[in-house]
Order: C-alpha cells, then structure tokens, then sequence
C-alpha cells in the first residue's frame, strides 16, 4: 500500500473497511490468473455473505488463480477517492481494479444495480461491455439477480447463471488458455459460452437468443467448503459463521424464488455437517453458527444434527442458530436447544385461504401449537414475518394478520396465569413477482395501495397493544418490482439514475425514488410496463434461461393458486417439477 493510498485511508470513517489483513487471509504470491471478487455494497454487508466466502476460497485454492476482494466504498470514502483522483482498488494487495484479469460482481438484489456502477466509476473502467477492449478485465456478474440478468445484461462481458463452485474455476481455466496465447476478448467470449450455466449477453441478444443451461453442484455433500474463512476487522451485519444444511427446497410456496432457482433438492449428511461445524469453530474462533437452508426444519436428520452439535457447542462454548424454521416443522426439541431470546416465524399470510393460494401449507392449528411450544420453553417475544398484495388478498387477510396476533396475546396470558403480554414482532414485505415461479406472471400492487394496506395494519394492530409493526418501504418495493422482471432497456435507466446520484439504494437514507421515477420517464419507460400483469403466452425477458423446472409445472402451479387448492409438499412424492431424476428428496422417505 502506497503512501498517499495510507493516508487517504486514514481520513475514512471506518478505515478497516479497506485495509484488508483479516484472520485466515491467503497470501498472495502466486503468479496466474488474478481475479477480483467484488460486492457492490458495505464491507459488513459483504463480509456476511456466504457466496462470496465460498468462491473467494474457491478460487484462491486454486494452483493457477489468485481472488482478492473489493466492496463498494462508503459514500465518505467515495468521495475521498474521487477527490483525490484515486482508482477503486482491492483490499488484499491494494491494485487498482482496472489491473486484474477479472473482475467478478456478486448481485444480490435489484437494488444493488446502481452500486454497480458506483464501482466501476470509481475504477475508471467504461460501464458498457462493448466500450471495454481487451486492455480492460473480463467483468462477470452472478448471485441471485442472474435469474433474470437482462436489466444489468449490457454492463457484463459474461454472467454466471446457478451456482459458481464448479462453474468459476472452467471460467478462469479458460482464461488462463487463452492468456498464455495471446489474449483476445471475442474469442474467450465464444468459448467462454460453451461452459455450462455461462451467459455471454454481447454474444447472446434478444434477437438472437440461445439457451442457458443454469449450472448447479450435483454432489452437494462432497461440495466445497472453506472451514478456514476470512474472519471481518469490524463487527458484519450477521456476525457469525454459516454451514448450509442443504440447497433447494420441497415446500413449493408459489411466491419463493429461491425455492424453485436452487432445485433440485440436495442434502450434506450429518456426519459432514457435524466435521464442517467443528473445523470451521476451531479455524475462525466465531462463537455462533448458523445452520442455513431455506427451510431447516425439513433437513431429514435434524433429530441426530441438534444432538450431534452439543459436544461442539459445549467444548468451544459456540451457539448453533437455526433460521428458517417453517411453523409446520417447529418442535419442542428445537427451543430447547437454543437462546430464549425470540423465535421467528413466517406464517405470509393472514388466513388459510391465501395460505392456500401461495402455497403455505401451515394452519392456524400449526401457528398456535408453535407458540405454546415457544413459550412453554421460556420464550416471551415472537417475530412473524408476513407478506402485503400477495395474489387475491382481501381486507379479510389484513383482517387476519391481526388477528394472529390477538390469539398469541390471548394464549400467553393463558399460559401465565392472565399476567403480562409476550413482545410480537410483525414485519411485512410487499410481494414482488420473480421470475421462476408460479406468480412470475402475476400483477404486483400500486405504491398508493402499498400505503393503504400498511396504514390500515399499524392503526389495527396497535390496539393489540403488545405488538411492534414494521412495513417494507413502497417506493423501493416499486423500483424492485420494476427491475424484477426487466429487460435490456433497463440498463440506460440504471446509468441515468446513477449519474443523477443514486447509488447505495438498499439503504433507507440514501434510496431516492424520484431519482428512478425521473430516470424511467426520460427514457420514455413506464414502470407499469413491468409491474402490470402478464399473459401467459408473452415472450419473458428471462424466459432463455433453462432453471430445471420446467415452465409446464409453474403454469399447473399458477391454475391451482387461482383455485385455492395447495400442492403438498415434494418430500411427499413428486411433483414433476422437472428434477425427476435428479432430486434426491425421497431417498430420505417421507
């Protein structure tokens, strides 16, 4: 690290946000393909992301690659670099991002776009893939928003389209080829798309489509893990380590992207979930891990995993966390391995009938018999997530949020004797239609009936009396909807927001809807274009994109939802999602 590098560092906020240095940091001395992973976002935001642990590892355990990371600057720092004419660079050897083979940007959600090019910006590299010539990095993008990458699709040279511990290194393989002979960006790129889940959007256009496989870890018990991980300066947003238990998910609730884009469904046994846990305690000194899934409570040997863990959780006084828990899976067994803080869980909706609509096969009978459990094990505050606008919802399903409520209110003082009130917290998002799912076509709520609905829940639930109401914001629930299911001309909505000032969106404080709104009428968009509902036989903007389940099972799941009727879950024999032969669900039994 230069001279001036240190002391501009030094005027930052947080200057550890970009020293780099942490515990279990790889040297870097190896020469080959050097790669940067970057996270358009906070280092304590970043620094909680599991993904990005995984394949920075990955790749640094590579014998021809070296990763080092870069995270977006805060807007303190932002404004040092700019001010001083300094490029963005990485944490581990300070080299400027414009310097490396490629550069890899993990996309976690819609509003992330703009911090994009935040980074780019402050790198001095052009925004567009067909301004870059083979004197700039090849730029990747993947994460979650490669489900539909085509709003972003023009910055990149390639994105990662599924799951990137294979996928990643035949890419830097790849690289590694052609650079020794001389390297030519449009021939990598051509032989870059014959690697499987790899979307080269310049060789790839709307009027020219082909299709992309999406690529995912067929083994997943035998998939890399780094137990050894960077461990953060300063205190991450989620201050822990994580083990996932498995991918994908048997549920099918109908809203849920993530349940459908990581099918098929594959679990880690127990025995390597339990030597994960121990080696990752003793490499990194955290005192709590998280045990990840989309659903922990379905994991089939959660009853020989919670026991397992407590030789671990006494020797190395670590708390074992578990996330995730669908209320129809909820036991006794489960609080009494855990802290008596507060329990989450996430019942969606209001009453059985929209339950049934998305699919969330949980009963009022499941929800009460949760809640007796918690606070029979000592529990007092319980946190239910819900969704607002979901598909048919009426002012009965409001109705029934709070009502839900009243009833956990009336069976705590039921189990002490009349006294005191438990602490309910109740937080509700507004469904946004994703791609992959059974509601991809499906109409998403104005911003004014957004308001409305949220209005209508905190003046309701206030005479309840003990319970603390938190709403999603509706403007940045409108710009999400908006880049959700978005096209390629949404790439020059993102560049003139971002040079009109938005930048860090997912941030309450600096989020600037006018911003978007100015940005989508002056090139002539209507967010409704997006946010409407669709007929079934339009052509989807993410619609090249082959995620295993086939378009057949989300139009039979979309004609059930319409009817009220759930499907029961895949751990209770197939569906014909698509993964037939490859899901392993029932290898487990039922």
């Amino acid at each position: 690290m230069d001279k001036l590098l240190q002391e501009l560092i030094l005027k930052a906020e947080k200057p550890a946000r970009y020293t780099g240095g942490e515990p279990n940091q790889p040297i870097m001395t190896k020469e080959g393909v050097r790669v940067c992973m970057c996270m358009p976002d906070l280092y304590e935001v970043g620094m909680s992301n599991l993904g990005l642990k995984i394949l920075y590892h990955r790749i640094n355990d590579l014998s021809y690659a070296e990763c080092e990371r870069s995270f977006a600057p805060a807007d303190d720092f932002g404004k040092i670099l700019r001010e001083n004419d300094y490029p963005l660079f990485s944490l581990e050897t300070s080299t400027p991002l414009k310097d490396f083979d490629l550069l890899g940007f993990s996309v976690q959600y819609e509003l992330l776009y703009s911090n994009i090019l935040y980074m780019l910006d402050l790198a001095k590299i052009p925004f567009y893939s067909c301004e870059r010539g083979d004197e700039y990095p090849i730029l990747m993008a993947g994460g979650p928003c490669s489900v539909n990458p085509e709003p972003f699709a023009d910055f990149f040279d390639l994105i990662n389209v599924g799951e990137g511990e294979d996928m990643l290194p035949e890419i830097i393989s790849l690289y590694k080829d052609h650079k020794e002979k001389g390297f030519n960006k449009q021939k990598f790129l051509e032989a870059a798309q014959g690697i499987k889940g790899v979307y080269v959007p310049a060789l790839n256009t709307p009027s020219n489509r082909r299709k992309v496989q999406k690529a995912y870890v067929e083994d997943f018990d035998k998939c890399y893990y780094p137990t050894k991980q960077l461990v953060p300066s300063i205190e991450a947003v989620h201050d822990r380590a994580m083990v996932e238990l498995y991918r994908g998910c048997a549920n099918g609730c109908r809203f849920c992207q993530a349940g459908f884009w990581y099918r098929p469904i594959r679990y880690r046994k127990v025995d390597t979930i339990l030597k994960l846990c121990e080696e990752t305690v003793k490499e990194t000194g955290f005192e709590e891990i998280s045990l990840g899934s989309l659903s922990t409570g379905d994991y089939p040997g959660i009853y020989d995993l919670i026991p397992g863990l407590k030789p671990c959780s006494d020797n190395y006084h670590v708390h074992f966390a578990l996330p995730s828990l669908r209320l129809d899976t909820f036991k006794a067994e489960f609080s009494q391995e855990a802290r008596k803080s507060s329990l989450t869980f996430a019942p969606e909706a209001g009453t059985q009938r929209l339950r049934d609509v998305i699919n969330k096969n949980v009963t009022d009978e499941d929800i009460m018999r949760s809640v007796e459990y918690a606070f029979g094990s000592g529990y007092q505050s319980i946190k239910l997530y819900f969704m607002l606008g979901l598909p048919t919802e009426t002012q009965e399903d409001l109705d029934g949020i709070v009502q839900i409520c009243r009833n956990i209110k009336h069976k705590y003082r039921e189990m002490h004797g009349g006294k005191g009130a438990p602490n309910i917290s109740v937080s509700c998002a507004v469904f946004v239609p994703k791609p992959f799912t059974p509601f991809q076509w499906a109409e998403q709520i104005t911003p004014e009936q957004m308001i409305e609905k949220q209005r209508y829940l905190l003046a309701e639930l206030k005479k309840v009396k003990c319970v603390d109401f938190k709403y999603h914001d509706n403007t940045t629930s409108h710009i999400e909807g908006v880049f959700a299911r978005g096209d390629r001309r949404l790439a020059r909505v993102i560049e003139k927001a971002y040079r009109m000032g938005a930048k860090m969106d997912g941030w309450t404080e600096f989020f600037r809807y006018d911003i978007w709104l100015k940005a989508l009428e002056e090139c002539g968009i209507s967010p409704r274009k997006y946010t409407r509902e669709w007929k079934v036989d339009e052509e989807l903007p993410w619609g090249f994109i082959d995620s295993g389940v086939s378009e057949k099972y989300f139009l039979h799941e979309k004609e059930l939802s319409e009817k009220g009727l759930p499907t029961a879950s895949c751990n209770k024999g197939c569906k014909g999602c698509g993964f037939k032969k490859l899901c392993n669900c029932n290898e487990w039994g039922e």
